[in-house]
């Protein structure tokens, strides 16, 4: 009779973000249901908004830690999503570094078999400081493309491994995405932001991506090759529908006005915020379609509501036709509802494989560097969507906007048809019986393995 497969201690501390911390609470799930148990590192505004999730509460525990103030950040910020300004979020990773003090004495008191952590680099240096024998696993919910990319810029890096043969320098992007400018950036204390990526990748025992090889195997390898130890892959890890959560009535009522494939979905998530001028073009660009539209994004800065930054005689013209708000939707529910075709986004790495994943024809507005690392993986790569195009401004046109969403949801259109194409092969990939279940069931095994050659 085969010996029964030894029980973990796993320790989770993800960066300071809900689109990192959801993912790993995801990822604590996958694990609980293998009978392993979980510490979760969170700050206390956190746990509250992530308690929901826990789907086995018996294996996974919340263990609150204190995110120190460091000035010039309000008393109390503990998430990116409280920090509005991008520059500003090389002191919130000065605070993040600051509470590894308390993270030793947590992982001395739990002696975990494996720690996983993505942005706190000091992880396996805990191990061997203190000599507590645990193996630290990278886990990354960016893309591997993205992460190649970054390492591209590392002088140590083979220019025959660039990111998947993708064109990602300055020049081919200039107004989207200055790569240096934000690499090169001091995130923290001592670290730009490089330096950490490096420090993460070379420190840990294992590197391991919220993919899957379909996509991205030819990054993972080369990362795989560059830092000598080998890259795990989770898949994707979208959790399924659930059948028993019906959509909000109101917008449930609302789509249901609208024929089959016929309304524009847009979001772009909970951390970015447009300026009010993007923010008005956006809507235009939405009215110019003459298509049904849902946009669910923030209020844009410096206004407290959407309500008070619509152009002027929007809402007259747009009648019923078009919804913003800036409240939480169900993504999921609103994008698997029969009269919703087109999905407008920022191409975060979830988003991106919500977008996949979805019937939908896909457009791309990314905003932040590792968006638009994405947004060229589904537009250039897979072939699968369309990318708006930008002004020397770096924002986008009302009528490069219209542009884009017409020419996805015109069949006869041959740009439109293609992506279609292309998005139907991948999404059946996708969805296949056993695909996910498969990936992350051999990640728990390979990491099951690794705890055991300690």
């Amino acid at each position: 009779m085969a010996e029964q497969q030894k029980k973990l201690r796993i320790v989770m501390y993800p960066w300071l973000a809900y689109g990192h911390m959801i993912p790993y609470m995801h990822l604590a799930n996958h694990f609980a249901k293998s009978g392993h148990k979980i510490t979760y590192i969170v700050p206390p505004k956190a746990k509250l908004r992530l308690q929901s999730l826990i789907l086995y509460p018996s294996l996974i525990t919340f263990r609150i830690i204190t995110v120190p103030h460091v000035s010039p950040l309000p008393l109390g910020t503990e998430n990116v999503t409280e920090v509005p300004e991008l520059f500003q979020h090389t002191h919130l990773a000065t605070a993040f570094d600051r509470t590894r003090p308390e993270f030793e004495s947590i992982v001395t008191a739990l002696r975990p078999d494996v720690v996983f952590y993505d942005l706190a680099y000091w992880v396996p240096l805990v191990a061997e400081q203190l000599e507590i024998k645990f193996k630290s696993v990278c886990y990354n919910v960016v893309s591997a493309t993205c992460m190649n990319m970054i390492k591209y810029h590392s002088s140590s890096a083979s220019a025959t491994d660039q990111s998947a043969q993708l064109d990602l320098s300055v020049e081919s992007s200039p107004s989207r995405f200055k790569e240096r400018e934000i690499i090169d950036t001091l995130f923290g204390e001592t670290l730009t932001f490089l330096e950490r990526v490096q420090a993460i990748l070379t420190y840990c025992d294992v590197i391991s991506f919220r993919s899957c090889r379909e996509v991205e195997g030819e990054d993972c390898d080369a990362l795989s090759r560059e830092y000598n130890k080998p890259v795990l892959l989770s898949g994707p890890m979208i959790p399924e529908l659930d059948d028993q959560t019906e959509l909000d009535p109101k917008w449930a009522d609302w789509l249901g006005m609208f024929d089959e494939g016929s309304v524009v979905f847009c979001a772009f998530g909970s951390q970015f915020s447009l300026d009010k001028a993007q923010f008005q073009e956006l809507l235009l660009g939405f009215e110019m379609t003459k298509l049904p539209f849902f946009l669910a994004v923030l209020p844009p800065k410096g206004c407290a509501t959407v309500e008070e930054a619509f152009p002027e005689g929007f809402e007259e013209r747009v009648g019923e036709r078009g919804v913003v708000t800036g409240g939480w939707v169900q993504q999921q529910q609103i994008l698997s509802h029969r009269s919703v075709g087109c999905f407008v986004n920022h191409c975060g790495f979830g988003t991106m494989w919500e977008s996949l994943m979805s019937k939908n024809q896909i457009v791309l507005i990314p905003q932040l560097g590792d968006q638009v690392v994405n947004a060229k993986i589904l537009a250039e790569k897979l072939k699968v969507g369309v990318e708006v195009e930008r002004g020397d401004d770096g924002w986008v046109s009302k009528e490069c906007l219209c542009k884009a969403i017409l020419c996805v949801m015109d069949e006869n259109d041959d740009v439109g048809s293609l992506v279609k194409k292309n998005h139907q092969i991948w999404s059946q990939i996708l969805r296949a019986p056993g695909f996910m279940d498969d990936y992350i069931h051999k990640f728990i095994k390979d990491i099951e393995a690794l705890a055991d050659s300690q």
